[in-house]
């Protein structure tokens, strides 16, 4: 769980000085807000372009001083540094060198130069007195974003695999499931045995959702990032050897639930300390590669139940082939446990500490040269400095749920991570080789299949890494969510075809339904949910609105995995699936009326956004369903609708989403 120290990095958010379009609110802000076009027309103005008038929460002169308060809080923590003149850049930066003993005169120079920097990294031309060979390396790290040192990659290749162990985690016990439960005695379709089954598969994520993530603040605070990555991986290591000697259902569901305190803590600190250690060119990059190598663990778990399925059994040892698939997933935890200490601790956490000497130390170790190290650690120590004198709220909870533009924000990321789950993807990686059992797959190939599935959800995330950028997060979730529940349709079926006179069909078909879900799901809701979560919420609150996001998703994710197998008895497979599928219908439509798009937004833009009345934005997405009917089934030329008033005209007509 996030936590108002670990949630996403404020200090080393790519809002500060990666953008351009940031640097320039940041300039300007004054002279936006006196010069917006609704200000200086003299109202609300409608015309043939906008198509109604625009929403009295996007005009300038009607907003409160407590919501003038609150952009003017996103303007401070976004560039604190902006408008401050060269000269006292550098005196400011030697004297953050001299008061916290950072170094010698050569570090102190660096400080003086990186405090200069850290205004606009994209201005290193105009800086005086910069060598030519940190021109030369400021100018490699502008047009090479990935030339970096050799640590850097050690910290991503960690925390890749701690995605994956993430993954192995979630889906070894999808074949191993076919044979324990026979074991223990909960093999059948009576109630005790379906919700028993149930029971085991969720236990993890109840420990996620109540106590897990919970643990995530105390642990960095005491063992930083590092620190707590290795206890993480510690814990799933033990509980995945510790499930290979279960005995009785209760104590599989004991181990299970201990894996739970491996699984929470890590899933919400792996992404931060990524963030936190990389230059803000590559860090989304890295941050949408989190679901890419979950993705590639998912798979590995597939395999491993593959490999390990004909283990005969030895003397004195039952269920020898289940065993080794429940304990196949501890050897990447080993892995990360034996690698992790390779890697720098974030500097990030040593400056919260008050340790300034030692992240620069560490930020050294993780860029080219001095003069990126101590741009990076000063405009850090900026960020955290405002971060700490902002006194917002006395409570941040109750600032998400009170004021409307934040409530809106909360609203959008709780929907997501509702529907990430209640899409029904998971019911694929925790019961695939179950669901090809019950459609006629022999266990051998059911377990083929879902190896086939864990393909798929890998090749078909890593395109997300570009679309995400380019198509829009709510385009991609239009785009998609019509294809998953027609898939779900399909897939629930299928299981109509008589297995007696059509098995190859009813085979085949029952496998494309669940491949063709995966090809939908890899590059729409799989990637989107964390992603605009992490947008969404405006900096002051953001690691309190992704800590509440975190526990959601495990929430419903727990609720989807106890539930399945009495679902499917009582339901049939046609019932079950058809749930699912109505939910996605039931999606599209919330997220066309509810979810405004993010990509591509600076803050001031996405206080905007949010500054719709929900009502206004529900309208509006209903007309949208009218438009596109109009443009693209009966052809006719008509322009889109503009919402907002930042939008660029030439993104209006782009795909489903017009903005």
């Amino acid at each position: 769980m996030a936590s108002p120290e670990i949630g996403p990095s404020i200090a080393d958010s790519s809002s500060g000085y990666d953008s351009e379009k940031r640097l320039e609110y940041n300039r300007d802000y004054n002279n936006i807000c006196h010069t917006s076009p609704l200000r200086t027309q003299g109202g609300p103005e409608y015309d043939d372009y906008n198509h109604s008038y625009p929403p009295k929460a996007l005009q300038m002169g009607t907003t409160t001083a407590a919501e003038r308060g609150r952009r003017n809080v996103n303007a401070k923590l976004a560039n604190p540094l902006a408008g401050i003149s060269h000269t006292m850049l550098e005196e400011m930066g030697a004297q953050y060198a001299r008061k916290h003993q950072v170094g010698d005169q050569e570090d102190i120079r660096a400080f003086a130069k990186g405090a200069v920097l850290a205004q606009d990294p994209s201005e290193y031309q105009s800086v005086y007195g910069l060598t030519d060979e940190e021109r030369a390396r400021l100018h490699k790290e502008d047009h090479h974003r990935w030339h970096q040192p050799p640590l850097l990659y050690i910290v991503i290749v960690v925390c890749s695999t701690c995605a994956a162990v993430q993954g192995m985690d979630e889906t070894v016990v999808n074949g191993a499931q076919l044979f324990y439960k026979y074991q223990f005695g909960i093999g059948g379709h009576d109630p005790r045995s379906t919700w028993l089954t149930g029971l085991l598969n969720s236990a993890p994520y109840w420990c996620c959702a109540f106590l897990g993530c919970w643990l995530t603040v105390p642990f960095n605070s005491l063992f930083g990032r590092r620190g707590t990555i290795f206890l993480t991986c510690l814990f799933s290591a033990l509980a995945c050897f510790w499930q290979a000697f279960a005995n009785t259902w209760w104590h599989m569901f004991i181990a299970r639930f201990f894996l739970g305190f491996g699984i929470g803590p890590k899933s919400a600190t792996v992404p931060i300390f990524a963030a936190e250690s990389t230059p803000p060119r590559i860090r989304g990059a890295l941050v949408m590669q989190w679901q890419m190598w979950t993705a590639l663990g998912i798979m590995l778990g597939y395999a491993s139940d593959l490999c390990f399925y004909k283990v005969p059994d030895r003397s004195g040892i039952v269920g020898l082939n289940w065993r080794l698939m429940m304990a196949s997933a501890m050897l990447p935890a080993l892995l990360v446990c034996c690698c992790v200490f390779m890697c720098p601790e974030s500097p990030r956490w040593y400056m919260s500490k008050g340790r300034h000497y030692k992240a620069y130390q560490s930020m050294c170790k993780l860029r080219n040269c001095k003069i990126q190290a101590a741009r990076d650690t000063y405009y850090m120590h900026t960020l955290l400095e405002a971060e700490n004198g902002i006194k917002q709220s006395r409570n941040k909870f109750v600032e998400i749920i009170k004021v409307p533009r934040n409530r809106r924000a909360m609203i959008a990321s709780e929907l997501l991570m509702f529907l990430q789950q209640f899409c029904g993807v998971n019911i694929m990686a925790y019961y695939s080789s179950q669901i090809f059992l019950d459609g006629g797959f022999s266990p051998m190939s059911a377990l083929s299949a879902s190896l086939g599935f864990g393909l798929i959800n890998f090749v078909f995330a890593i395109p997300a890494i570009h679309t995400i950028d380019t198509f829009g997060r709510r385009n991609l979730l239009l785009t998609t969510y019509p294809f998953l529940s027609l898939f779900l349709f399909f897939t629930g079926f299928s299981f109509w075809i008589p297995a007696e006179t059509h098995h190859n069909a009813r085979l085949g078909c029952i496998a494309l339904g669940i491949y063709l879900f995966g090809i939908a799901y890899s590059p729409g809701e799989g990637p989107v949910p964390f992603t605009y979560s992490a947008e969404a919420y405006p900096l002051y609150v953001r690691a309190y609105g992704m800590s509440l996001a975190t526990a959601t998703t495990w929430f419903f994710n727990a609720l989807l995995s106890i539930t399945w197998p009495s679902m499917q008895t009582i339901f049939t497979p046609q019932g079950a699936f058809s749930w699912y599928a109505g939910w996605n219908i039931i999606g599209f439509f919330l997220i066309l009326t509810l979810l405004p798009e993010t990509k591509g937004k600076t803050l001031e833009e996405l206080d905007q956004v949010f500054s719709v009345p929900t009502m206004v934005h529900v309208a509006y997405g209903l007309r949208q369903l009218r438009y596109f009917v109009k443009r693209y089934v009966m052809g006719r030329r008509v322009r889109p609708e503009r919402l907002y008033e930042h939008e660029d005209p030439r993104d209006l007509d782009r795909g489903f989403e017009w903005e």
